[in-house]
């Protein structure tokens, strides 16, 4: 009865979607059998701030908007097969190795990672991820920039007609989970942190994590005269400057710009080279001097300069009841402790703000993205108090929103949300690390299609097996495909985590290619992206600065979008036959190859 009623509920989604569609964009069909789609004039705004409650109602209906043009006369044409199911398809990258370029900026065995990139494009992999580390490139002093690696990397990708997601990697390679190589910051920024270890993030021990300079020092010009975010911005202007055919080639989807640890816009707040374990709790993050005084001028604003930082939130390891801090009826529920967490969540909200502003500067006309990582703090999420993810810096609760704030000031940069653990199902969890993985990734996503972003996904731990890419597929299109145009709800694009020998094994790749073609609808390999109403146009400039208090209205908790059970285009049906049909393809390939070779 429940699938009969899916499926009803999905004809009556798909008139009304289709409806919607045709009111937004003209269509004319061509000799050519073709749809030409006018794009429809950009509409007014009044407030870009606020939300509006009618706007999330209609989200409910139907897909984000597809950016409009400002002036319906001077509007581009764009042309789609006429296959409406195309408006299903969804991108896939491959992330890269992490050491892909080594520790000497040396591209090694160019020959062998292009065969690799061959055979992702042949399988109908849509582009590539790859770190570009700070580490690396501005290695040997300050404004010493060295791109001559990077600029062969992405030539061989170009020769290999992938796309590139690049990540401007401000943090050290090494202490994650999946970490296999280790790229420490610039020795000249480290030589700062001898004098002045401040710099650095650090926990209510005293203990330094040099995986990252801390936020606390973002606009202190301590860097040879420069702050880091002038060090972040001037980093981003030579990429531009030496990446400039690329980009004008449109060679990169995306720019995500590293925000943090792993690349993510949070503390790190668990690191397992310090001896972090899952699903110990983490610990804040915001000891070094420069936020201990910050703190202070907070607590002062708020008529109570008695207030201190935390020292009751326990250790890495601990669990949330252990603690004074995160147990029921604990610190993080009195006024300090929502004085502490308001302020700790917002300085990451500015942190991410006041970079994402300089890195819209830098890309100013540049037909691409820009895009941010959030980490999916999955474990404790079961729990009053979410305690892993308040010491990540995610203000989250079963009654507050911490991940919606973050997206409505990525609306003002129009940047891409990019969202970890989308493999991920609440019973592969042990049981004691009360995780809620798949609820998680529900609340997430919903924001941020609710705050009008393109919303981009990745699985954080390398999976091979169909109930994982299932899971993927699910998140994707969390209510389905419509035959007759947009879903209801699609993501802007998966990165898989990652390139390996691993991966590229037959038997593993051949399930990978079966994944890829449920991505994109059933449909073969896209090379264009407008076809699929994916349109970059020229960087614009941010929208102005938004208030705190207009960010923190988003806290307010509102019902997640609804998501199917399972995934309606789902690889259980990749069995057996496949294998089979696969396996005579193999031969047939082999016997042509060896035939060829004889004439």
């Amino acid at each position: 009865m429940e699938n009969v009623v899916c499926a009803a509920h999905r004809n009556v989604l798909g008139t009304r979607i289709t409806h919607q569609f045709q009111e937004r964009y003209s269509f004319h069909h061509g000799t050519g059998g073709a749809i030409r789609v006018e794009r429809a004039r950009k509409p007014n705004k009044t407030h870009g701030f606020k939300l509006d409650r009618s706007i999330v109602n209609k989200q409910r209906v139907v897909e984000v908007p597809l950016k409009a043009a400002t002036d319906q006369s001077e509007a581009p044409i764009r042309t789609f097969s006429e296959d409406p199911m195309i408006a299903n398809y969804v991108p896939v990258y491959v992330m890269l190795p992490l050491g892909v370029v080594t520790n000497d900026n040396v591209l090694e065995d160019r020959e062998g990672l292009e065969n690799q990139l061959r055979e992702l494009h042949a399988g109908g992999v849509d582009g590539v991820m790859v770190d570009v580390w700070w580490g690396i490139v501005e290695s040997k002093g300050p404004k010493k920039y060295d791109w001559s690696a990077y600029r062969t990397l992405f030539k061989s990708v170009q020769d290999c007609k992938l796309k590139l997601q690049a990540i401007m990697s401000f943090h050290q390679c090494g202490g994650n989970v999946g970490d296999s190589v280790f790229i420490p910051l610039p020795k000249w920024v480290l030589d700062v942190g001898n004098s002045n270890s401040d710099i650095f993030y650090t926990n209510h021990k005293g203990i330094r994590n040099k995986e990252c300079l801390s936020l606390g020092v973002d606009n202190q010009p301590l860097f040879h005269g420069r702050t880091p975010i002038q060090l972040y911005t001037d980093y981003m202007q030579s990429f531009r400057d030496n990446m400039e055919d690329f980009l004008e080639s449109e060679l990169f989807i995306d720019i995500e710009v590293g925000l943090g640890p792993a690349g993510e816009l949070r503390y790190p707040s668990y690191t397992q080279t310090l001896g972090w374990v899952f699903p110990g709790i983490g610990e804040f993050q915001c000891y070094d001097q420069y936020l201990k005084a910050d703190f202070k001028e907070a607590a002062a604003k708020a008529s109570h300069p008695e207030w201190e930082l935390p020292d009751d939130a326990g250790d890495a390891n601990d669990v949330p009841e252990s603690t004074e801090f995160f147990k029921s009826g604990g610190t993080y529920q009195t006024e300090r402790g929502k004085c502490f967490l308001t302020w700790y969540s917002n300085k990451l909200l500015t942190h991410g703000d006041e970079i994402l502003d300089e890195a819209n500067k830098v890309f100013l006309g540049c037909k691409v993205k820009l895009a941010v990582k959030v980490a999916g703090i999955h474990w404790w999420y079961k729990t009053e108090s979410h305690a892993a993810e308040l010491t990540s810096g995610y203000y989250n609760l079963d009654h507050r929103d911490g991940y919606r704030p973050i997206a409505r000031m990525l609306a003002r940069h129009k940047a891409i949300f990019n969202f970890t653990c989308l493999e991920m199902r609440n019973h592969e969890q042990p049981a004691e690390a009360k995780s809620g993985a798949q609820e998680l990734v529900q609340q997430v996503l919903s924001g941020g299609w609710m705050e009008n972003l393109q919303v981009a996904g990745e699985n954080a731990l390398s999976r091979y097996d169909r109930e994982a890419y299932n899971q993927i597929l699910l998140n994707a299109r969390p209510n389905g495909i419509n035959k007759w145009g947009p879903p209801r709800l699609k993501m802007y694009g998966v990165t898989y985590l990652r390139l390996s020998d691993t991966l590229l094994q037959q038997t593993n790749f051949d399930i990978f290619k079966a994944f890829l073609r449920k991505m994109h609808a059933n449909l073969d390999y896209c090379p264009d992206p407008e076809r699929y109403y994916h349109f970059t146009d020229p960087m614009e400039r941010s929208e102005p600065k938004i208030p705190t208090k207009t960010l923190l209205e988003a806290t307010k908790r509102v019902p997640p979008f609804p998501w199917y059970k399972e995934a309606d285009m789902s690889l259980s049906n990749v069995g057996f036959l496949d294998h089979v049909v696969t396996m005579i393809l193999r031969i047939l390939k082999l016997k042509i190859k060896i035939k060829n070779k004889k004439l």
